[in-house]
C-alpha cells in the first residue's frame, strides 16, 4: 500500500530492496554490520542514493524510523542538519543498533549541526553502548570537520576521554580511541596535551585505558 504521507519513502524503501545483497549479510555480521532487517547495501551504493534523492529532511525522519539499518544510513546521507532539533538528535542516537548506523549519523548528519557539539558530553554519559559510542564518534569526526571551532574547545573534552577509558566494550573504547586519536591529529597545539593523556592512560590499570592510551600514543609518535 503507498505511503501517503510520504510517497517519497516508499519510493526510497524500494530502491533499498531493489540493490540489497542478502548474500552479503553474513560476513557483514562479522564486522559488527548487524540490525534486524539489514539488507546489505554497500556504503557507495547509498551514497549514489542519497545523491538521487538530495536532501530531504522529512525524508531522513521516516527512513529513521523504520528501523532498518541501511534505511537509517540513508537517512544521515539525505538530513538537512540545520533543521535537525535535540529532539530528534537523542531520538536517533536512542535507536542506534550497530556501529556504522551510529558513525554515519555522526559523519553526515550531526557534525554538521550547529545544536550537536553541546550533546557531546549528554551521549558520552549515556551507558548503553551505541549511544555512549555517538557522544565519542562526533568528537572524532568535529576533530576533522569543523575547522573553525578553536582548539580549547577540544581540550575540555578531554576529560570525557579520561573519564570513559575504563568501558572495556568494543564499540565504546574503538570510539574513545578513536576521538583520542583525531584530537591529537588536528594540530600541534593539541598533540602534546593529548600525548599527555595517552601517556596517563597507559600507566591506569584497566585494560581498555591501556589500550587506547598506547594506540594513540603510537599513532601520533609515528606522524611527529
Amino acid at each position: 500500500m503507498a505511503n501517503k504521507l510520504n510517497p517519497k519513502l516508499d519510493e526510497a524503501l524500494a530502491a533499498l530492496r531493489e540493490r540489497a545483497r542478502p548474500e552479503q549479510l553474513g560476513a557483514m555480521a562479522r564486522f559488527g554490520l548487524t540490525g534486524d532487517a539489514r539488507l546489505g547495501l554497500a556504503v557507495p551504493t547509498l551514497r549514489a542514493l542519497a545523491r538521487a534523492f538530495k536532501r530531504d529532511h522529512d525524508l531522513a525522519l521516516a527512513l529513521w524510523d523504520t528501523g532498518i539499518p541501511d534505511a537509517q544510513l540513508l537517512a544521515g546521507m539525505v538530513a538537512e542538519p540545520a533543521k535537525l532539533t535535540v529532539a530528534q538528535m537523542d531520538h536517533w542516537v536512542a535507536g542506534m543498533r550497530a556501529w556504522d548506523v551510529c558513525d554515519q549519523a555522526c559523519t553526515n548528519a550531526f557534525v554538521w549541526s550547529p545544536l550537536a557539539w553541546a550533546q557531546i558530553p549528554r551521549w558520552a554519559a549515556r551507558e548503553a553502548a551505541f549511544e555512549k559510542r555517538a557522544g565519542f564518534a562526533l568528537l572524532a569526526v568535529a576533530a576533522v570537520h569543523q575547522k573553525q571551532r578553536p582548539d580549547a574547545d577540544f581540550i575540555a573534552r578531554l576529560p570525557l576521554i579520561e573519564a570513559a577509558a575504563d568501558d572495556d566494550r568494543n564499540f565504546v573504547k574503538k570510539a574513545v580511541n578513536w576521538a583520542l586519536r583525531q584530537i591529537g591529529k588536528r594540530s600541534e597545539a593539541l598533540r602534546e596535551p593529548v600525548l599527555t593523556l595517552a601517556e596517563r592512560l597507559c600507566a591506569r590499570s584497566e585494560p581498555s585505558a591501556r589500550w587506547i592510551g598506547s594506540d594513540a600514543r603510537r599513532e601520533l609518535r609515528r606522524r611527529a
